[in-house]
């Protein structure tokens, strides 16, 4: 299965686009945003649990990136209420589950090999937020290849005002605006290397997740355009 697999090509699905896919699991739908592969695939997805849902134990053979959106996401681990960014490294594995419910936007198979690092961040908690010039950032994870991280922007500030290796980002609160199009909450963008984009936060400003650096010589697990 190949979805927005060109990362040659800038990509983009609006909250009004979204398509639920039922999983193998009863109560546990996805939207697929994009994806190389079938039921193991490296993928992103905003994937949304129902009240009392779970999955069996499983391995993340390439990783696994999560950020709950809303409801709280659980595994044997903890507890984990939206506004959380959990990032297992390659081979980890866990038994996720949910009581209440959870929508989490997640990304499979995305990391090398060689990546230990277990992460666990509550991006609600005041603590974990910079203020800069333009506005605030919590930094989620950063290393040679790749850097993640919740940016708030006040109304009319640019997003990546300089050349980068391409970038995805999903809107958390707020609107961005480039030129004629809109990007309302939930949606998700991808921009490959080389777009020189004009993004500028919406009237009311824009809070999004945004990740750098991962789609330009670093980018694995993919097919060729």
């Amino acid at each position: 299965m190949l979805i927005h697999s060109n990362f040659l090509q800038r990509a983009a699905v609006l909250p009004q686009q979204y398509q639920w896919v039922a999983s193998p699991q009863p109560g546990v739908e996805r939207v697929m945003l994009d994806r190389v592969g079938e039921e193991k695939a490296r993928a992103t997805s905003i994937v949304r649990y129902a009240a009392a849902s779970r999955f069996p134990g499983h391995q993340h053979p390439g990783g696994e990136e999560i950020l709950v959106l809303s409801g709280t996401f659980s595994d044997e681990n903890g507890d984990y209420p939206a506004g959380w960014y959990l990032r297992n490294p390659p081979n980890s594995a866990h038994q996720p589950f949910t009581l209440e419910g959870a929508t989490i936007f997640v990304k499979l198979r995305q990391m090398p090999e060689g990546e230990r690092r277990s992460v666990r961040i509550n991006t609600r908690e005041p603590s974990a937020w910079i203020r800069r010039a333009e506005g605030e950032s919590c930094v989620l994870f950063t290393d040679e290849r790749e850097q993640v991280s919740l940016v708030k922007l006040a109304a009319g500030a640019r997003l990546l005002g300089q050349f980068i290796e391409g970038a995805e980002l999903q809107v958390l609160e707020g609107r961005l605006n480039e030129a004629a199009h809109e990007y309302e909450q939930g949606s998700w963008l991808r921009l490959p290397p080389g777009d020189h984009p004009q993004l500028v936060a919406g009237s009311q400003g824009v809070t999004l997740y945004l990740k750098t650096g991962h789609l330009g010589k670093y980018l694995t697990g993919v097919v060729s355009p």
